[in-house]
């Protein structure tokens, strides 16, 4: 018979971060992060110095995932208009769900307003990461302006996670559409 190992304070403080801020935002209190990971304050403090280091580490935890569930595999054999394509079909799957309130990278970002805060500097870099992909897949199928393109597609991805995540609208037959017509005036390929 096995039994299940208890996840650790650390790990379960990385839960209740990621949980609570998605749902109610980082201005969520200490005592409440602290009761939902059933640990103490103290506890908390040894293990992170801040409240903003441990979202820090909550968003870095959760980053590779994040872009898991968006980029395709570096060794799939599609073209970079379709490798570009699918992670905005991925887009369009999660606004879908229920329980979608955004891309919690921007959130934190537009919430904070402190760009050195250590969970939007975390951000930062996740969505920085993002604009590189497209930046790369736009290089390798022939766009005119790589680099516009890129900003242009990162504008559609957080404005599309955006107005999904607070039910403005609905993204089916939105998104795919209007990357559609970003990649034709680049020349994508």
């Amino acid at each position: 018979m096995r039994t299940e190992t208890k996840p650790s304070p650390r790990e379960r403080l990385l839960e209740a971060a990621a949980t609570l801020t998605y749902r109610d935002g980082v201005g969520i209190g200490v005592d409440a992060l602290c009761k939902a990971a059933g640990v103490s304050k103290r506890s908390m403090y040894q293990l992170f110095d801040t409240k903003g280091e441990l979202l820090a580490a909550s968003l870095e935890e959760r980053a590779s995932a994040f872009v898991a569930t968006l980029l395709p595999t570096a060794d799939d054999n599609r073209s970079p208009r379709e490798r570009i394509l699918h992670v905005f079909e991925q887009l369009a799957s999660q606004t879908e769900e229920p329980d979608f309130q955004g891309c919690r990278y921007l959130a934190v970002q537009i919430e904070l307003k402190d760009q050195n805060h250590p969970a939007s500097r975390v951000a930062h870099q996740v969505k920085e990461n993002l604009t590189t992909f497209f930046r790369a897949e736009a290089e390798q199928g022939g766009a005119s302006d790589p680099d516009l393109l890129a900003r242009q597609l990162i504008l559609v991805f957080d404005g599309a996670s955006a107005r999904a995540g607070i039910k403005a609208d609905t993204s089916t037959g939105l998104i795919a559409p209007t990357v559609a017509v970003l990649l034709d005036a680049a020349d994508m390929h």
